[in-house]
């Protein structure tokens, strides 16, 4: 039998997916660069400045950094995969922050507290899917609306006052397991349940489909529209988890909370691999990512770095990788074969 007709008589599935192989070999070059990045980072660390940047206090420090922008990052990779933007996460943050530290919702302890959380959380996220999913509304627009309003209402409810915490919701920063703090666990669990979601359930392939090509997806059978919906309430969700910790943190709810977060999810997300414009992108790279980003954070700051240079270095690491991703796709030429 020939080459060519064993290619014809062999079933669709003792062939393997083109496609999907070249995608599984990009995501593996893209996850390589971002470890060799934090080796590189370490290095740098560990060189300037030797057992300050090595400690495990260091250490633990960074992870902690991480947990919070971490979850938040996990909703905005949903978010983003699926051909959409979140501008209005730290301003939910803030929100979802206030509102559970109020006098009222401490008065039901830690289970009111973390229900008003991820209530608020969740009802931004389904105002935002509706508005953008249903009323046909630009996602950009539409965030950015409620990046504003949200952060205006914390405001107003707050009297742009910071509400002490009067519950044992700081045991969730201030315990630790193995020398560990509870965030960095919850942290794992939330990464753990997005990249199973994402990469081995329908909801995930339906997620890339609706990201990749709205149209098709619509043809093959999935409602767009729904699971729009639905991707934004996993990024509200996730804002809400993220209040919850980052309350704990501080001790306080504040309407200055998150600020500028979605520029730190956003950052990290596209320098995980993620194409801004939907369709391609993996939870594990965005964790790299937000490393990388929390990493570079702690050196400028063990190097007592202005807050300023700090800024101008996080504008200057996105352009970029933003950059060398358009590079890269421009060379990337597809083959038939």
């Amino acid at each position: 039998m020939s080459e060519l007709q064993a290619k014809v008589v062999a079933p669709p599935g003792d062939r393997p997916s083109r496609p999907a192989t070249r995608k599984g070999r990009r995501e593996v070059r893209k996850h390589a660069t971002l470890v060799i990045a934090l080796v590189a980072l370490v290095a740098v660390g560990a060189l300037t400045k030797g057992e300050d940047f090595l400690s495990t206090s260091n250490l633990i420090t960074i992870l902690t950094l991480a947990s919070v922008i971490g979850v938040v990052t996990v909703g905005m990779t949903f978010v983003i995969i699926g051909g959409g933007i979140d501008l209005s996460v730290g301003a939910i943050i803030a929100l979802a922050s206030v509102w559970c530290t109020t006098t009222a919702t401490q008065s039901y302890g830690v289970v009111g507290m973390v229900f008003c959380a991820l209530a608020v959380g969740a009802a931004c996220g389904l105002l935002n899917g509706a508005l953008i999913a249903y009323g046909k509304l630009v996602p950009f627009i539409v965030t950015l609306a409620l990046m504003v309003a949200a952060r205006g209402l914390a405001e107003e409810i707050s009297g742009r006052q910071s509400q002490l915490v009067t519950t044992d919701l700081l045991a969730l920063a201030q315990e630790r397991v193995l020398g560990i703090p509870l965030l960095v666990y919850l942290f794992l669990v939330v990464v753990a349940i997005g990249w199973i979601l994402l990469e081995r359930t329908t909801f995930g392939r339906r997620s890339f489909a609706v990201g990749g090509n709205p149209e098709a997806a619509r043809l093959a059978g999935i409602d767009v529209r729904r699971h729009t919906l639905l991707l934004y309430v996993i990024s509200g969700l996730c804002c809400g988890i993220a209040a919850i910790m980052l309350t704990a943190q501080t001790t306080t709810g504040s309407s200055t909370n998150g600020q500028l977060y979605e520029l730190d999810a956003i950052a990290a997300v596209v320098i995980g691999g993620t194409l801004l414009s939907g369709g391609f992108g993996t939870i594990t790279g965005s964790i790299l990512g937000v490393l990388v980003f929390t990493v570079i954070e702690d050196l400028f700051i063990l190097n007592n770095l202005a807050q300023p240079i700090q800024a101008i270095g996080k504008g200057a690491i996105i352009i970029a990788v933003l950059l060398f991703q358009r590079f890269g796709r421009a060379r990337a030429v597809p083959t038939l074969t």
